[in-house]
């Protein structure tokens, strides 16, 4: 969840103290990981859902202050754009039913929602990015009121060097030209909602299940892809991954790595490693210093939150106060519905699983450089992308996926997850996989029809309402 701070300004001397304590987590969260320190716990998984709150002519509404406090859910939190929300999952074990927990708190937590929203004459949608956003929709008028995203906003501006953030989108579809545009703030960061998991395992799994869970980048945007207008203009199937790294450009070190990119690589010996690279490589934003003692890494955590990798490493707490690695899985867009969205989840879960205890392991099997060529192919062509695979060859990513489901299956099965269940998601993913019918396509499809996004927004929200899947969806 965002972590809310006390102050929207720094002095120099802020960045002083915060770096020091920062030097000295990042030194312990070390020493922690090579005593053995972490937690042995897992599979656990998690979830949060960005989702847009809409009026009723279909525009984004920027009402999330009343729909919070008439809601009054700490598992429902504001986003960047007073018109996005998050919902939280409750962590699960994946064992057993634990998919059905999360299908289910998700869709309660959703009903919620959409009733609070219905308050305001609004209703709630979860869609990757809202095809009738518009460019004059993204201005700091918007921003949710938080010392969090404000202090984001000005040192981001100020890192820039007061730069504009430009965009330059070149559209994947023939004759789709190029989107430009640009802004003076953070903002365009709100025109990106996303279904980012969660997956805590034993910290001797942690550093083979990251890596696997970055050559599953690619496959999972092509099968979950539902993003691809911005500004009235198709542009990538996930035009979001595009938009999410413009928002928050910033100037690098050494011209290699964004807040927002792939990565730098796969992890090798130590799984703190991206701790170590945010402290060497990314002045603090968020220069907030509080009481807590050095193991709860409050300052390291901070800042870990303000470089958002698509695949990151978290750290957090279990029960019993042990510290534990987990995996925020970022690249999934949000949508188009529910049974999608743990359709996705139990995808990523049982394929990660396999890929993790592959006996020649993905790191040497797929070059770093070509996981992150076909992370931003699978975004602009999504199952019709071309990638290298674990085998060194170019195959059509349906190929790839083809391979992937019975393997997640076999993955849930070793998790000890219900095979009524398995057979249940994954059986959405392969009725998706042959019909080609993504969130992405089913916009595209409906857009060469009707030429109308208002038409596009109103029907995918009934389908939406309808909670089928959304290969089951018409055009």
């Amino acid at each position: 969840m965002g972590q809310e701070i006390a102050a929207a300004g720094f002095e120099p001397r802020d960045f002083a103290a915060f770096r020091a304590r920062l030097e000295a987590e990042t030194a312990l969260l070390g020493q922690t990981w090579h005593a053995g320190g972490f937690s042995d716990t897992g599979p656990m998984a998690g979830f949060e859902l960005e989702a847009w709150l809409v009026d009723r002519n279909l525009y984004p509404a920027p009402h999330n202050q009343s729909f919070l406090a008439r809601l009054n859910d700490p598992l429902v939190v504001p986003e960047l754009s007073r018109f996005n929300i998050e919902i939280n999952g409750e962590p699960q074990p994946l064992a057993g039913n634990g998919l059905a927990r999360l299908e289910t708190g998700l869709a309660a937590s959703w009903r919620r929602c959409v009733a609070n929203a219905h308050l305001d004459v609004d209703t709630a949608v979860a869609i990757g990015t809202l095809p009738t956003l518009r460019d004059r929709d993204l201005t700091l008028a918007n921003m949710t009121p938080s010392n969090r995203y404000a202090a984001l906003n000005t040192e981001l501006a100020r890192q820039r060097g007061g730069k504009l953030v430009r965009i330059d989108i070149a559209s994947a579809f023939p004759g789709g030209g190029h989107l430009r545009s640009t802004h003076a703030d953070v903002m365009l960061e709100a025109a990106t909602t996303s279904f980012q998991l969660h997956l805590q395992v034993p910290a001797s799994e942690i550093i083979q299940t990251f890596n696997a869970s970055l050559a599953l980048s690619a496959p999972l945007v092509a099968i979950a892809a539902n993003s691809p207008f911005l500004f009235g203009k198709a542009l990538w199937h996930e035009t979001r991954i595009a938009v999410f790294e413009a928002a928050f450009e910033d100037a690098p070190v050494d011209g290699t790595e964004r807040r927002v990119s792939f990565g730098s690589g796969y992890l090798e010996a130590e799984a703190t490693a991206p701790f170590a690279e945010n402290l060497a490589r990314f002045p603090p934003l968020l220069p907030i210093l509080d009481d807590a003692p050095l193991s709860r890494f409050a300052c390291l955590r901070l800042h870990n939150g303000t470089i958002w990798r698509w695949n990151r490493l978290l750290v957090g707490f279990d029960p019993d106060d042990t510290p534990h690695l987990r995996i925020e899985q970022r690249v999934m867009p949000a949508g188009p519905s529910i049974i999608d969205m743990l359709a996705n989840a139990a995808f990523y879960y049982g394929a990660v699983h396999m890929l993790a205890r592959r006996p020649l392991k993905v790191e040497r099997a797929l070059p770093f450089a070509a996981a992150r060529a076909n992370f931003y192919a699978a975004a602009r062509h999504g199952l019709d992308a071309e990638v290298q695979w674990l085998d060194g060859r170019c195959v059509p990513m349906r190929a790839v996926l083809a391979g992937l489901v019975p393997l997640a299956r076999e993955g849930l099965d070793r998790l000890g997850v219900d095979p009524a269940l398995s057979g249940h998601y994954l059986g959405v993913i392969a009725q998706r996989l042959a019909s080609g019918r993504t969130g992405a396509a089913w916009q595209l499809a409906h857009h060469a029809r009707y030429g109308d996004l208002f038409r596009l927004t109103a029907e995918y929200l009934e389908h939406q309402r309808s909670g089928a899947p959304v290969h089951q969806w018409a055009v």
